[in-house]
């Protein structure tokens, strides 16, 4: 009789362990938004099994290394840039963005010297195996030979050509905000001129009510460009009105050939694909960027939002990501923003 109240002990403990230690693992593949209390414009690339994070800082360039953009709380970080003070890149540091291109880290950034007008795309350069060290070198102005104020640059390869998609002003004066196109002669110089192959046209995309003092009374935006690629099909996901109002969305334009550099070829679709969700608690969602799981067969946006009405471009906003899926016609399907309530798997790992 003891032997066997011994064994049910026993056995007890054992599915008590089993049970804790079940309930400790799906914990751990699951997460709920956002991934951190603040940050702008994220962005990560996946190189030898870490994702390299980072988003707007404002005043450097800060990297998060990770195994998993869940656990981003917790990952290593490290300021890799503060630009020189005095420069004309030495303030509003925006939007960087790393790649790793033919062995090589870059960081894409845009900066100005305090005056907005200035703001121009900017790139840094990192020869060594290790993002996090201190050998990253700036090599300088990243421009058309228009020269024209330009940020939130986003470098993708297309049928073995380097292009670069950024937001500019068509002239010198703020008031509409583009999207722009060029193709590079290597990572870090653009080659000929700028294509401009969008402009706020669409209602949804003209919220930009201003009237500050030194702005205009509106602002127009297409800003913060992302390609995106699926089945031989190239697409740029593009935020749309000011970041200062709710109406912050995302758009969408899909190229029709082979060639990004002809204007024509891109349509728009004529609703924004993700926007805000109030019955959800996410407002102005926007400024987004695109990763694949570790296992390669999922594909995930990264963006921030505010979970309030009226929070704008401060550092309210906080970053967030959830699974990408596809429709019938190739093209991409977001849904909408989902609530920081809900309990999310995480990006499926190999094995």
């Amino acid at each position: 009789m003891m032997i066997n109240a011994l064994l049910k002990t026993n056995i007890f403990q054992y599915l008590s362990l089993c049970m804790l230690l079940c309930s400790s693992t799906l914990a751990a593949q699951q997460f709920q938004n956002p991934l951190l209390d603040s940050g702008a414009d994220p962005f990560s690339v996946y190189v030898d099994g870490y994702y390299y994070y980072t988003h707007t800082m404002g005043n450097r360039v800060v990297l998060w290394k990770t195994k998993n953009l869940a656990n981003l709380r917790e990952a290593e970080s490290k300021t890799i840039w503060t630009p020189p003070a005095g420069t004309m890149y030495s303030k509003n540091v925006w939007a960087p963005e790393i790649h790793y291109i033919n062995n090589t880290w870059y960081v894409y950034v845009a900066a100005d010297n305090g005056t907005n007008e200035n703001h121009r795309m900017y790139v840094l350069q990192n020869t060594s195996a290790n993002p996090l060290n201190d050998q990253w070198e700036f090599k300088g102005k990243l421009a058309a030979p228009s020269d024209k104020w330009a940020i939130d640059g986003n470098v993708f390869e297309y049928n073995n050509q380097l292009y670069m998609a950024w937001s500019g002003w068509e002239g010198d004066t703020n008031g509409q905000q583009d999207i722009f196109i060029a193709k590079m002669s290597d990572p870090t110089s653009l080659s000929g001129k700028r294509v401009k192959i969008s402009s706020p046209t669409y209602p949804w995309e003209r919220n930009g009510d201003l009237g500050t003092d030194g702005n205009p009374e509106q602002v127009f935006v297409n800003e913060g460009p992302q390609f995106l690629e699926h089945d031989g099909k190239l697409f740029i996901v593009f935020s749309a009105s000011g970041c200062w109002t709710d109406f912050y969305a995302l758009g969408l334009l899909s190229l029709a050939g082979t060639d990004p550099m002809d204007a024509s070829a891109w349509t728009k679709k004529e609703e924004p694909i993700f926007q805000q969700t109030p019955e959800n608690g996410v407002y102005a969602p926007g400024h987004n960027s695109f990763f694949k799981s570790p296992d390669g067969t999922e594909d995930w946006i990264l963006y921030h939002a505010n979970s309030n009405p009226g929070e704008g471009c401060g550092n309210k906003r906080a970053p967030r990501m959830q699974r990408l899926y596809w429709n019938e016609d190739g093209t991409p399907f977001i849904g909408t923003p989902l609530p920081t309530t809900v309990l999310l798997p995480i990006p499926s790992e190999k094995f």
